[in-house]
Order: structure tokens, then sequence, then C-alpha cells
């Protein structure tokens, strides 16, 4: 405040004021008019009272500030807890009608399948580190009744099989990989392949059918379910649909592009299948 008063900007006004109540007072001397002197006084002094004001305005403002200070800073971090609660709820909300879309879906599968027994949906706790085709871990094991070679599904499609299983804990090989084949079919047409992982020239991790003939019947577009023989998976599942038909480079072979039913790169959560028609016999062997 004493700086204001210290200011040029505050003498340039009492300057301009002392110069207004100059004129005034000229013009009412020689105008001959009768002013009283309240009203003289009140003309002079309104700039003074206006500025008073302001100064008022703006000191009672910041004194609010200074004396409410940590009310203030109080209310704004409980505010922020609650948008933060607000939005883990919302979150959950949604992993939960995700999960219920899903269970409904499985519903339908089971409906279809009444020989198929599932787990409870199993959560993604990682991804093997180094690993290209996506491998990863899920929160159940053994205790869950889960073994080694199990399938590994969502409702959209098959993602793998499970290889390494501990009491709570479960190691996923997903279809992207070169180390898991398996036997597909194309239910309009009932032409079979065996289905491979392998990483392109691009550095992708990839899903293709290979040793396809030069006279191959299989056209882009063709949807790819599991053809169930050997008994390591149930026959019917989706598994994709042909992206691509690349000719080797003599023209006597082709391979086939898969698109993978499911996207790897969104899964959260994970159904295993323990059970299913015909896979006594893959244990069997």
């Amino acid at each position: 405040m004493k700086d204001f008063f210290k200011s040029i900007r505050f003498k340039i006004i009492l300057g301009l004021l002392a110069f207004l109540t100059g004129v005034m007072l000229f013009a009412v001397l020689k105008g001959g008019y009768a002013v009283s002197g309240k009203s003289v006084i009140n003309t002079v002094t309104q700039p003074f009272r206006n500025l008073s004001n302001s100064i008022s305005v703006k000191v009672e403002n910041y004194l609010d500030k200074l004396t409410n200070a940590t009310e203030y800073y109080n209310e704004n971090q409980r505010l922020k807890d609650e948008i933060g609660l607000l939005k883990k709820q919302m979150s959950d909300y949604e992993q939960i009608k995700s999960e219920l879309s899903e269970m409904k879906q499985f519903v339908g599968i089971k409906e279809k399948n009444p020989d198929y027994e599932y787990t409870e949906p199993a959560k993604i706790t990682g991804y093997i580190a180094n690993d290209p085709f996506k491998s990863f871990t899920i929160n159940i094991g053994s205790d869950s009744g889960v073994e080694p070679y199990c399938p590994v599904v969502t409702s959209q499609g098959l993602i793998g099989i499970t290889v390494d299983v501990s009491a709570n804990s479960s190691t996923v090989r997903t279809l992207l990989s070169p180390d898991l084949s398996v036997a597909i079919v194309c239910p309009e047409s009932l032409n079979s392949a065996i289905m491979e992982g392998y990483i392109n020239s691009d550095g992708e991790t990839m899903a293709h059918l290979i040793h396809l003939p030069r006279d191959t019947k299989f056209m882009v577009g063709d949807t790819l379910v599991t053809k169930g023989t050997g008994g390591l998976f149930p026959s019917g599942y989706p598994v994709g649909t042909i992206k691509e038909l690349i000719p080797s480079e003599n023209s006597l072979s082709y391979t086939a592009v898969v698109e993978p039913a499911v996207d790897f790169s969104k899964l959260s959560s994970v159904v295993v299948i323990k059970d299913f028609s015909g896979k006594e016999k893959h244990n069997e062997d």
C-alpha cells in the first residue's frame, strides 16, 4: 500500500485531481454560479472516494484469501479426493460392466457346449519379459483346477494354452507363438490346415496357415475355428479370419496370414477351459 502512495501513478492522479478542481472552481467563479460548499467538497472528493472504495475492496479480497487460505486449500483437496474417487468408481463400473457382458457371452457358449467346464475369469498379472509372442501370466492355477495345456479363451475366441502352472498362477502361451500349432478348419468350405505364429519381416508377431498347396481352396475372408483333433483344443472354437494369401517365391505353395479373433493388445481377463469332450484322449496320449 505504501508503495502505491509513493508511486508515479499516484502522483499523476493527484495532479489530475488538482487540475480538475481548479477548472471546476474557475468555472463556478467565472460563471457566477452559486454553489454550496458541500457540493464543491463532494465534487472535489468524489474521485478520492471512488479510489478509496476500489482499494478497500481489493484489500478485503486479499485479506479474505490470507485469512481463509487453509480452508480453501482443504476444500480444494476434498474436491480433488472426491473427483478421484468418482473416477475410480467409474473405472470399476466399466470393468464390471465389461466382465458381465463377457460372462453373458460365455453363458451362450456354455449352452451350446454343455461339456465345457470353465474357471472363473482370470486377471492378467503381467507379460513375459523379452517374449515377442505376448506370453503372459494369470492369477489362477492348480488350486482352481488349471492344468498344463488347458485352452485359454475369451468369449471372442481362442487365446492359447497354459504351459507352466503353479498353485495360484499360470503362464499362457499365445497363438502368436511358433511353439504352438493349432489344427483349424473353415466351417463353410471344410478346408483344414495348421496354424502357427511367427515374426514377419517387419518384426511384427503374426499367425499364419502353413504348407497350403498351390490349388488351395482357402480364400481371404474365410473364418477359422479349431478342428478339435488331437484333444488339445475343443472343436469349433473361433480362431480368426484369413487376412491375406501370399504365394511362395516359386508359386508352388501359399501362406495365409490370419487375423486373430481376439485383439491381444486389449486383453485384461481370460477364462481357462478346464475340461471338454475329447480332452481325455489328449491326456491319455
